[in-house]
């Protein structure tokens, strides 16, 4: 332990009891709320539309992942073989919006690419050919899901490539290896000890999807354990079959994130030089010509529909829509929601990565203090709808809960977004521990006075920066407010699911680009304040 630094236990103990203490707490009220659920329970048991259920939650996850990864994987390696291209740092950068895009919106842009009346088959049909299907079901499901989970996996395999050391390449170019071998050879190892992992990740996330199925499920034949949950509880409060639902779900995202932890690698080995190499394999015209194909369709593939977004929603009755006060209301209770949990998740985020951060640098515990930022990680486990419909079993008895939608939305909100704040101060404080505790001590420096002067000017920038986004996610979140909320104009992303519901496609277009501009707004004034803070502090 560090001489004149205690380990401050509190902070870490009292976040805790938000996350996972709320998740605990939903999960034991699920379990109370039906004594009887069980396989031979009455009413309840795990039927055969339970099983189904959960068969078609498996299928989709793992078709999402396969097809996630079968078109990050040569576009990612392109990305890597190619390091130096006009538009390269844009293309990585629009690779980052589908993971902040509010999911509502990004299944509206969806729609109107691969939609039966989208931009894709009204071209078929001017060329006289069949337009698409409907784009509802399973199909529907995996294009959305590879919208999302493709971009995700871009940016977390691209590393694998930055990792291998320019003696590497310089190797296999005087080896005069092809390009068949460098991947066999070179790629595959490393490949092979960060997949597993990314893998898992997607398909933790495509299992717990609710929006995307919600909206183009298209019926009971094509619903996943979320959205399952959400029509017990919410259409028919069928107590017995939510509970037993909710705990499936639990139960598979928990060996999923034992899968995922365990199957998490670190690279192999780091480069060892900043000088840029070009590979051996560069030159060859076959991958050139295969690099820009995927370039290009990933390009499109993620470009299409926020083009789709903008262009319906300036073609769209703008004045009639952006003229009803019901919409700026719906738009202010978005925002409110959206900065209220990101301002709870930056303070819980902060408690605990101050404890973590005691434990890591002082305590010399680096492995408890993974641990407790994994803890409050817990929402990958335990998702916002079970969450969510824990807190509606425990509140309902006790008070009214619809009329208390917009705060528990923003408090499930905060506990969901909160591994992104974990991320993003977590590393800071402990580098600012390291770096600065013997001087602190050495001159007295500690408590309020230490976090002023030593901290809190290295933590403005990326506090701001997490709460932004976590603010951001929350603004444009359909899930938590889908289950408390009963008034479609409580907010934007409410208004813009039932226009969807009702099929009324040009008003949905308006309101979209309106929470696209929302949720971007809330990101920039956020993290623009932050910046100005920062300014004036180093003034």
């Amino acid at each position: 332990m560090m001489v004149g630094h205690r380990t401050r236990l509190w902070p870490g103990l009292a976040a805790l009891a938000a996350s996972p203490g709320l998740a605990i707490l939903a999960i034991a009220t699920l379990l109370a709320a039906s004594p009887g659920m069980g396989p031979a329970g009455p009413g309840s048991g795990f039927d055969s539309y339970i099983w189904r259920v959960l068969g078609f939650t498996l299928v989709q996850a793992g078709l999402s992942t396969i097809l996630s990864l079968a078109f990050a994987l040569p576009l990612t390696r392109a990305l890597a073989r190619r390091p130096v291209f006009p538009g390269r740092s844009l293309m990585v950068k629009l690779f980052g919006l589908p993971l902040v895009l509010p999911v509502i919106v990004a299944v509206f842009g969806i729609t109107a690419v691969w939609g039966h009346n989208g931009a894709i088959s009204n071209a078929l049909e001017a060329m006289g050919l069949p337009g698409l299907s409907p784009l509802y079901g399973l199909s529907g499901i995996l294009i959305a899901h590879t919208f999302f989970n493709m971009p995700l996996g871009v940016r977390l395999l691209l590393p694998v490539w930055d990792s291998i050391p320019g003696e590497t390449w310089r190797l296999a170019g005087q080896l005069g290896m092809n390009s068949w071998q460098i991947f066999r050879l070179i790629e595959f190892p490393r490949l092979m000890a960060a997949v597993p992992g990314v893998a898992m990740l997607i398909f933790l996330l495509c299992f717990s999807s609710f929006t995307v199925v919600l909206v183009l499920g298209g019926g009971p034949r094509a619903t996943t354990l979320e959205v399952a949950i959400w029509q017990a509880l919410r259409l028919d409060f069928d107590i017995d079959r939510a509970v037993a639902l909710a705990l499936l779900q639990v139960s598979a995202c928990l060996i999923a994130g034992i899968l995922f932890y365990r199957l998490s690698r670190t690279p192999i080995s780091a480069p060892t030089e900043e000088r840029q190499v070009v590979r051996p394999d560069a030159a060859s015209r076959f991958g050139l010509l295969a690099d820009i194909v995927w370039l290009t369709a990933g390009f499109l593939w993620v470009m299409a529909p926020l083009v789709a977004i903008t262009v319906s929603g300036l073609a769209g009755p703008v004045a009639d829509v952006l003229g009803r006060a019901n919409i700026w209301a719906a738009a202010g209770r978005s925002a409110a929601v959206g900065v209220s949990a990101g301002f709870l998740a930056l303070i819980i985020g902060l408690m605990l990565a101050t404890t973590a951060r005691d434990l890591a640098v002082r305590s010399r515990r680096s492995r408890l203090a993974d641990w407790l930022e994994i803890a409050g990680s817990q929402t990958l486990i335990v998702s916002p709808v079970v969450l969510g419909a824990g807190l509606f079993l425990l509140l309902f008895p006790r008070v009214p809960v619809f009329d208390w939608a917009l705060p528990l939305a923003a408090l499930v909100n905060g506990l969901v977004t909160l591994p992104y704040v974990l991320r993003l101060v977590g590393p800071v404080l402990r580098r600012t521990a390291e770096h600065h505790d013997r001087l602190c001590a050495g001159i007295g420096l500690s408590g309020i006075s230490r976090f002023r002067i030593v901290e809190w000017p290295a933590l403005r920038r990326p506090a701001a920066t997490a709460m932004a986004l976590a603010s951001a996610l929350a603004t444009g979140d359909l899930t938590a407010i889908v289950l408390f909320g009963l008034d479609p104009d409580t907010t934007l992303a409410l208004l813009l699911y039932s226009a969807l519901g009702s099929y009324r496609m040009d008003q949905a277009a308006v309101i979209a680009l309106l929470l696209v501009a929302t949720c971007l707004s809330v990101f920039i004034v956020i993290e623009g304040l932050g910046r100005a803070a920062s300014r004036i502090g180093t003034s």
